[in-house]
């Protein structure tokens, strides 16, 4: 157990019921503190559901098994969920297999013969055994329950489903969102898994998931890890002082030392989304030298790019601060779309010819990367490479190299019938983008596959979420979320996405035409037809600017 944060039981006090007051089976849940009222030093918090009441019904022992699924318990192991199971079936159930995440009020249990009830819901989202989150599309489940009257004449449960079922207004309180990170194969950029465990020992999962485990299937491909094949790890513990220590098997000694290096650098940044300021990697509890390896930031400067009557640049109390030779490039072509590469030495951009140009700070005219009919907004990757597609041809994803040389990218959006935005990641590992699949607008994302730095193909696209109109822009709000805006009746749709997470969504102003990430939500900007510039304060979107023809995106910022 954590001897530094420790997990704070919420317990409500105990009414004292009379003999015939039974097992309650309606209303709402007490689930203790709220999100909004948990703060930073106190995280990780278990709940402490409900044990079994005296006469409970079939039907209300598995109501209050379902319930206590909000309850992990200090240890992690579900021990008040256990209160409901046969002592012969308590060792059986095994509630780290995963978590279906459902909706609250269209729970029912049906007692469909003695000892034998059904529990149905409404799943939206499932958590499998690793801590990966997908979502699903609203479906009715039926989950069958056993159960048998013990000695002292109480049900318990003699049969369940392994994992447990949270609605999905409480599952952020039970499971929190953490990111095991990897490296893009340079060794320049982290890149996240978002994982999702439960608030209690999570250092523990976070560790166990970033050495003994593989990345997520959809991003395998796409990243690397520093850490050898034969090296295992013991969960971190973590100190008073917040230092995880990291117990490594002894293959670890063999490793050269920018490989420790960059083994510890991947231990910081996973387990520092836990609240852990510090990590020391021991051998046989000895510590092993190391240094973090330098990696490189994906974050981008708060103020927005833009082009607009005054030049193109960074657009600060009013005035354009230009990027020197980037700036007149953009200008001279007059494109409709600009993303800025992160040394921002080279844009990707569609002109106003409809074809998509590469611009240069060494090169006045731009040069042209493809010039196929129909193109949608391009995007450029850490590399200067320039990314195309035709919006009725997803599968004819073109990247464009640094020397001019087309490569066909394979498999791009199968099943997709047409592509309306897309954006890659900051790090170049992943892709993102609103497909139509099944008459529908949808975001997907999937993972970047190269071959010595070039790419070759796209992984098995992941769906993140149905978009509820016309897609207009896709943009990475920082390194794990992605902003998606469409169109509305009566207005515009903003949505937040988490790869990896569930979805939120703001209404916008009418007549929005883009959309530009920044290093998180509040930076996130939006330009209307008539040149607005809005940005989200609060759940409301404001006006900051006006004038601006062209709303840029980044890939970065210089180091």
């Amino acid at each position: 157990m954590s001897h530094g944060i420790l997990a704070i039981l919420l317990a409500c006090c105990a009414v004292v019921l009379s003999a015939c007051a039974g097992f309650a089976t309606g209303g709402p849940i007490n689930y203790g503190l709220g999100n909004d009222e948990v703060d930073d030093e106190a995280q990780n918090v278990a709940f402490l559901p409900d044990r079994p009441q005296p006469g409970a019904s079939p039907a209300q022992i598995v109501e209050g098994f379902i319930n206590a699924g909000t309850g992990p318990g200090v240890d992690g192991d579900w021990a008040r969920a256990r209160e409901f199971l046969a002592p012969s079936f308590q060792d059986d159930w095994a509630p780290e297999a995963g978590v279906t995440v459902d909706v609250f009020a269209t729970r029912g249990y049906t007692e469909t013969e003695e000892g034998a009830v059904d529990f149905t819901l409404d799943a939206v989202a499932s958590v499998d055994d690793r801590g990966a989150y997908e979502r699903a599309e609203l479906s009715a489940r039926t989950l069958p329950f056993t159960l048998a009257r013990q000695a002292d004449g109480e049900w318990r449960i003699t049969d369940a489903p392994d994992g447990v079922v949270l609605d999905r207004d409480r599952f952020p309180s039970v499971f929190h969102r953490f990111s095991v990170m990897y490296f893009d194969p340079t060794f320049e950029y982290l890149v996240p898994d978002v994982r999702w465990f439960p608030t209690t020992n999570a250092e523990a999962s976070i560790t166990h998931a970033l050495v003994n485990q593989p990345p997520s299937e959809w991003l395998e491909a796409s990243v690397v890890t520093a850490f050898p094949e034969n090296v295992t790890a013991v969960p971190a513990v973590l100190m008073d002082d917040r230092v995880a220590q990291v117990e490594l098997s002894v293959e670890a000694l063999a490793a050269p030392q920018n490989v420790l290096d960059r083994m510890l650098a991947q231990l910081e940044a996973s387990l520092a989304t836990a609240g852990v300021m510090d990590v020391v990697m021991n051998v046989d509890a000895t510590p092993v030298a190391a240094e973090p390896a330098e990696t490189r930031s994906t974050r981008v400067p708060g103020a927005p790019l833009v082009l607009n009557d005054e030049g193109f640049g960074f657009l600060t109390g009013g005035e354009i601060d230009p990027i020197p030779g980037l700036s007149q490039a953009v200008v001279s072509a007059a494109p409709l779309a600009v993303q800025v590469g992160p040394d921002r030495d080279l844009a990707a951009a569609r002109l106003a010819s409809g074809a998509v140009a590469r611009l240069s700070a060494e090169r006045g005219d731009p040069e042209l990367v493809d010039t196929r009919a129909g193109l949608i907004d391009p995007t450029i990757d850490p590399f200067g490479i320039v990314w195309s597609v035709p919006r009725d041809q997803p599968s004819a994803l073109r990247a464009t190299l640094p020397s001019g040389e087309p490569v066909e990218v394979a498999d791009a959006w199968p099943e997709a019938s047409a592509i309306a935005a897309m954006s890659i990641s900051r790090d170049g590992t992943r892709i993102a983008a609103a497909v139509t699949a099944g008459g529908r607008t949808m975001l997907w994302v999937a993972g970047v596959v190269r071959d010595d730095g070039v790419p070759v193909r796209l992984g098995v696209p992941v769906p993140l979420a149905t978009v509820g109109g016309p897609a207009l822009g896709v943009t990475w709000i920082d390194n794990i979320s992605v902003g998606v805006l469409a169109t509305a009746d009566d207005g515009s749709i903003v949505l937040e996405q988490v790869v990896g997470g569930p979805t939120s969504s703001s209404t916008a102003p009418e007549a929005i035409s883009s959309i530009a990430g920044g290093t998180g939500v509040s930076s996130l900007r939006l330009r209307a037809d008539d040149g607005t510039l809005f940005v989200k304060r609060g759940v409301t979107w404001q006006p900051t600017a006006t004038g601006v023809r062209v709303l840029a995106t980044q890939q970065g910022a210089p180091q």
